[in-house]
């Protein structure tokens, strides 16, 4: 499927059911750039290697070229996305039960956001998408198995990855600096600091954008009334995602920064460019695969990979557990959210 910016204008001034499903999920798309964006630079700030303002002009800006770049170069996770459920059948029906999947989405990441929970923006959206797939085919069967099942495989990769390359480089790292004064090595570590930074920044653009340009596309199929296939993903559209995530980003999110960047491990400048280069590689490595993973999951687990480097008390384990919690909480809860709204919209609409 391909659609120009011209014919995409078009439907949304013609078509209430495109302009609903369009708010909502670029809705979803700027409250993921306030409420996961912020991880990417949480190290960086509370390192105090960029000043919060600053950190979040950056990462909105490497947000921006991140979602371009990679969905340019290689759009495995959009494709991923878009087949992972199974909306066919009543296209109407299936555009109620999309929205139902995104409204439910903003709602539990806004809660999340105001208690300053780093929960993930990724797992709510294939979690609530999948719960509307469900509720709108009466049963397992709205989920496409040999997709979802990249879900796990990212799930574990990035739980693997982040930990043990946040403990192999802060270990390499330390190695290769300690014959070397720690005083002259600041301005190096901070400068290297704000690159990683930017790299995370790049990485969670490239992850989470593809996301939702899956979700995006496989929206205006179903407002069109047909099945998602096949997506040509136009630059319009990369554009448009681009800008909106950057300015979710721009809005900020420092309660989300605290929790990860303060809270969960006290780090120095070296650490925090471990962390952020561990986060990144990570994140690569998955969208190379064509696995959507969690951004906040994987630079989380890369601190705390960092932290045990240096001694697992470093590591303050109460937010880790409540991390954890929220991050299990998260497919049952909101795939439960969407079920139960897609049922609702369903029902009203």
């Amino acid at each position: 499927m391909a659609i120009s910016f011209g014919e995409f204008i078009q439907l949304l001034l013609t078509s209430p059911a495109i302009a609903v499903t369009v708010a909502l999920t670029l809705g979803v798309v700027l409250v993921n750039g306030w409420t996961d964006a912020p991880n990417a630079i949480a190290t960086c700030v509370s390192t105090r290697s960029m000043t919060p303002r600053n950190a979040i002009l950056m990462a909105a800006a490497f947000n921006f070229l991140g979602v371009f770049a990679m969905t340019a170069i290689n759009a495995k996770v959009a494709q991923t996305m878009a087949k992972m459920v199974d909306f066919g059948g009543n296209t109407d029906d299936a555009v109620v039960a999309l929205c139902a999947a995104l409204f439910a989405i903003v709602v539990w990441a806004t809660a999340a956001w105001y208690f300053g929970i780093p929960t993930s923006e990724s797992h709510a959206l294939i979690a609530g998408v999948s719960g509307a797939a469900i509720a709108l085919q009466g049963g397992i069967s709205g989920i496409n198995g040999a997709e979802w099942i990249k879900v796990l495989y990212g799930l574990v990769l990035s739980t693997v990855l982040g930990l043990s390359l946040g403990f192999l480089v802060v270990k390499l790292v330390g190695a290769l600096f300690k014959d070397i004064e720690r005083q002259s090595t600041t301005t190096f570590f901070r400068n290297s600091q704000i690159a990683g930074a930017a790299a995370m920044a790049f990485m969670h653009g490239a992850q989470d954008g593809q996301k939702f340009i899956g979700i995006f596309l496989l929206g205006i199929a179903l407002s069109q009334g047909n099945a998602a296939t096949d997506f040509a993903i136009p630059v319009w559209l990369m554009l448009l995602c681009s800008a909106v995530m950057a300015l979710g980003t721009a809005i900020g999110g420092g309660k989300i920064i605290k929790t990860v960047g303060v809270n969960m491990v006290r780090l120095e400048t070296y650490q925090g460019f471990s962390a952020d280069f561990a986060g990144a590689l990570s994140l690569l490595t998955a969208s190379l695969l064509g696995l959507p993973v969690s951004t906040t999951h994987t630079k989380t687990t890369a601190i705390m990979g960092v932290g045990a480097g240096r001694h697992l008390s470093s590591v303050n384990w109460l937010t880790v557990k409540e991390m954890v919690y929220t991050w299990v909480l998260t497919f049952p809860g909101c795939g439960l959210v969407g079920y139960l709204m897609a049922k609702l919209f369903i029902r009203i609409f």
